[in-house]
């Protein structure tokens, strides 16, 4: 794991804390979006924890305006490779933090959350899924959608679709009527277990329509679908 964060002490205290884990290591730290990068590429982390505000690091050579955590995220996620970025956020309060989910973040976490729950997310985005919580990015990925313009996976109401909200609703297309409810279970923030439980189906199968909603709709990961779900109007931000 990379740790990606202006404040010392927050570095520090997740350090403290992974020492003690004998399933994850950090492999360096950085204080900057640009550092970051460069590391990033140079140690090929499984995860990188990157906060979004950075600030000019005492004795650095960056000056204002330095690379935030959003564009460090887009530079590192880039090529495709295998390293996998989890965004830190104090949320109520950057009202830009949903901008990191189209520069290829796979999921959030509030740095008041306790480190165990920390460590907890990162082992799943190593895993390759992504952290959905949905306390945390209910608003975010709606604020996202909500902004967004229709991405090719999807289209339009049809011309003649009654006027109103419904009309401007963007529906995947190319998709099963059942993975289009599998895909609303995920909007809502649902495991796969979830979705078993919820729909009667064995967790094997729920992958299944997982991996075949991925393909077909384009998608890196399971935050890419939730967006999909918002953007279709299949969730509402809300409900």
């Amino acid at each position: 794991m990379l740790l990606v964060d202006d404040q010392p002490l927050v570095r520090a205290a997740l350090e403290m804390v992974i020492a003690e884990t004998a399933d994850v290591e950090v492999v360096g730290e950085a204080g900057t979006g640009a550092e970051a990068v460069r590391l990033a590429a140079e140690l090929r982390p499984d995860v990188v924890v990157m906060d979004i505000r950075m600030r000019p690091q005492p004795g650095g050579r960056e000056v204002p305006p330095v690379m935030d955590g959003i564009e460090a995220t887009r530079l590192v996620t880039a090529d495709g490779g295998p390293t996998r970025v989890v965004v830190l956020t104090t949320f109520d309060e950057d009202e830009h933090v949903y901008a990191a989910l189209h520069a290829g973040a796979s999921g959030f976490l509030v740095k008041d959350m306790a480190l165990d729950d920390i460590l907890g997310a990162v082992r799943v985005v190593a895993a390759g899924d992504a952290l959905i919580a949905p306390s945390v990015t209910r608003r975010l990925i709606g604020a996202f959608a909500g902004g967004r313009p229709p991405r090719p996976a999807l289209a339009r109401a049809a011309p003649d679709a009654p006027a109103g909200p419904a009309a401007a609703e963007r529906r995947p297309t190319g998709i099963t009527e059942r993975e289009r409810e599998i895909l609303t279970l995920v909007g809502r923030g649902l495991s796969n277990t979830e979705i078993a439980a919820e729909l009667v189906l064995s967790i094997a199968t729920v992958k299944t329509y997982m991996t075949r909603l991925l393909a077909k709709l384009d998608a890196r990961d399971r935050v890419q679908l939730v967006i999909l779900a918002y953007e279709a109007g299949l969730v509402s931000v809300s409900g």
